[in-house]
């Protein structure tokens, strides 16, 4: 039966009095977008908040709807203004079966189209209030809410294979080679074994698609009719995110905030440059006030280690496998979440 969403749940507007010590302070930082749950919050600082919630209720990003802040709380505390809190209204709906109606895109499409402002748009419950969702008897939405939880604690059982998988890596990478940023007999400096690509602007060479990926320290932006960097090599942050490098397998166009840096394949293999390039803290180098940034010359004034080709081939097909894992785990994932959508939605 489709019912309002004011027919079955309802805006808690509790205010925290007295001192805040101890207690936990929730901001919108502290919710991940898409996720249903959280566990961070702070303790003891200086803050302005008031609005309280409790065990079991919803915290809703209110501002930026967009970026799909919602989970429910395992703990009671002080939250931010710019947070809704949500509860289930006793025999109008199961409160375990709220986070996923409340966590779901439809929501937050809704909850977007009704928000108002411009850089920080926000939405008031005045306006959620009025979404209509299809609400089964109690009875089936205990059943749902079994089958929607069940249904999350394999994903999180997966996200924790994957987060172990990863570690399994670095483990190894220090087993095998140690500290690979020193300056010793077995190293050299990147300017001996390593090219520095510099970025430029790609608008010039923009295609709607096809042609070459287009690359930040974020991901893919665009395409382009041509490339900078060769496949295999590792963008680096010159401006901006300076501490993040990815190994691109194909051939790109980094942006001007970026570096390709494409290590000598007769003594690199680019898997372990990749992982030496992920164990290097980059923010040593920044040489920004406001914005970090990092130079060419510093780059290639670093040391890295030159294990044999063999061990580093070794290291190379271990990720690889690794690779593999983690693929299938992640289609996986996306698998129960195509799940959790089609239960909640249908």
């Amino acid at each position: 039966m489709s019912m309002k969403l004011e027919e079955f749940a309802r805006e808690s507007r509790a205010t925290h009095k007295g001192d805040k010590s101890g207690v936990p302070i929730v901001g919108l930082e502290h919710l991940i977008p898409q996720e249903i749950k959280f566990s961070g919050y702070d303790v003891d600082t200086e803050n302005t908040f008031t609005k309280t919630f409790k065990k079991g209720q919803i915290l809703f990003g209110r501002r930026r709807a967009y970026l799909k802040k919602a989970a429910i709380a395992d703990f009671d505390g002080i939250c931010s203004g710019d947070i809704t809190v949500i509860e289930a209204i006793p025999g109008k709906v199961d409160p375990l079966l709220l986070p996923f109606i409340i966590q779901n895109d439809k929501f937050f499409d809704y909850a977007v189209s009704r928000s108002a402002g411009g850089l920080s748009p926000r939405v008031k419950w005045e306006h959620l209030k009025d979404y209509e969702f299809d609400l089964p008897p109690i009875e089936e939405q205990r059943i749902l809410a079994d089958k929607l939880w069940a249904a999350y604690r394999l994903k999180e059982s997966y996200k924790k294979l994957l987060t172990a998988t990863q570690e399994m890596v670095k483990s190894q990478f220090i087993e095998m080679f140690g500290d690979t940023h020193m300056r010793s007999d077995h190293s050299r400096q990147w300017k001996e074994v390593v090219e520095i690509i510099n970025g430029k602007d790609y608008k010039s060479i923009q295609v709607e698609d096809g042609g070459y990926p287009v690359y930040g320290t974020g991901g893919e932006m665009a395409r382009a009719s041509d490339y900078l960097s060769p496949a295999n090599s590792i963008l680096l942050g010159r401006k901006g995110t300076i501490d993040k490098p990815l190994l691109i397998r194909e051939k790109y166009w980094n942006v001007d905030t970026a570096f390709g840096a494409v290590p000598d394949e007769k003594v690199l293999h680019y898997v372990y440059f990749y992982w030496h390039c992920k164990t290097i803290d980059f923010n040593v180098l920044n040489k920004g006030t406001t914005l970090p940034s990092t130079t060419k010359v510093d780059l290639l004034n670093l040391w890295i280690k030159i294990p044999s080709m063999e061990e580093q081939t070794r290291f190379g097909s271990i990720v690889e496998q690794a690779d593999k894992s983690e693929f299938e785990l992640r289609k996986s994932i996306e698998a129960i979440d195509q799940v959790i959508k089609s239960l909640i939605n249908n």
